[in-house]
């Protein structure tokens, strides 16, 4: 797996970088062809933030995309926290894929006949979490908006993102309240 690493307001040590490497790069054992992971490091300068270490990891590959961030202390419990939480995702993922393939004769991992490679569990799955429910439903009306005014009534409603169509293009989009404070855009392609 290519690993990249980068940070901001933080100097990446070689200590940090072989743990990262160590840990995140162990991943791939238990699911194969994920390609790729970016790992990047935050430093809050805030002295009253106890949890002034944000550990952001993306693993893409085969078509799946696996996203975590978590808050620690310090960078190498950050890194723990990343790999126990990127682990538990791709489990789900793992069973997800195995129910759905269930008795075709094949396995997630190597494609070949059940029984020729094992899978590594280190974990009981009874420890999983359980499955994402729909437990609410809201409908509204969808009026034209620009993306300023899309972000004003975002704000005015005290949400984290407003859906709506963008008057500029036609096209749906939502604006949403980034980690930073900004306001970011997703406007669909056309």
């Amino acid at each position: 797996m290519e690993i990249s690493i980068s940070s901001r307001h933080k100097d990446i040590t070689p200590g940090l970088e072989e743990a990262v490497r160590a840990k995140i790069g162990q991943l791939d054992r238990y699911l194969d062809h994920l390609d790729t992971a970016e790992v990047h490091f935050d430093e809050a300068r805030n002295p009253r933030i106890v949890d002034r270490e944000t550990c952001e990891v993306t693993l893409t590959g085969h078509g799946h995309h696996l996203r975590c961030k978590v808050n620690a202390p310090d960078a190498f419990t950050a890194v723990d926290l990343a790999e126990a939480k990127l682990e538990r995702q791709i489990r789900k993922l793992r069973t997800k894929l195995q129910n759905r393939h269930r008795g075709r004769g094949d396995t997630i991992r190597t494609g070949a006949a059940p029984g020729s490679e094992p899978i590594p569990d280190t974990v009981n799955d009874a420890d999983d979490e359980p499955e994402l429910q729909i437990v609410k439903t809201k409908r509204f009306h969808l009026g034209p908006l620009t993306p300023a005014e899309a972000a004003l009534k975002m704000d005015l409603m005290g949400h984290g993102f407003f859906f709506f169509i963008n008057s500029t293009t036609g096209r749906s989009a939502v604006v949403y309240r980034r980690d930073d404070g900004a306001v970011g855009l997703i406007d669909e392609a056309g």
